[in-house]
């Protein structure tokens, strides 16, 4: 079963506590999901497929062994996951999630949003 977007734009959240785009920072020395997930992203742009970000997401704020990657991965994803739209980075900190036509996920800051509705040029491949 394919969980990814294709072509989408995933706004930041009407409701979003801030008024431009935030990195996210951890907490308590631990990094958060949407540390996590920021680094992923920001450390890849347009590599990474949203199932490859919620399952790396998890992999590493579980410290599981990247040696049993297809296993865990299949098990991972015998569940339901929340997509990307759950995410703490377009709820929380600002940063939309722009998914191309292979699926593979880009950062967007919401001050680059454009008024039409289409995603901003900053945030086209």
């Amino acid at each position: 079963m394919d969980l990814n977007y294709y072509d989408t734009l995933i706004a930041v959240a009407d409701d979003c506590p801030v008024s431009s785009a935030v990195v996210p920072a951890a907490r308590g020395g631990k990094k958060t999901v949407a540390v996590v997930q920021y680094e992923l992203i920001a450390a890849d742009p347009g590599g990474l497929t949203q199932e490859d970000v919620l399952f790396e997401s998890w992999l590493i704020r579980n410290d599981r062994p990247s040696s049993e990657r297809a296993r865990l991965r299949a098990q991972f994803f015998a569940k339901p996951q929340a997509c990307l739209r759950a995410s703490p980075l377009p709820k929380k900190y600002g940063w939309g999630l722009l998914c191309d036509e292979a699926g593979r996920v880009r950062l967007c800051p919401m001050e680059s949003r454009s008024m039409s509705g289409s995603p901003p040029e900053t945030c086209r491949r």
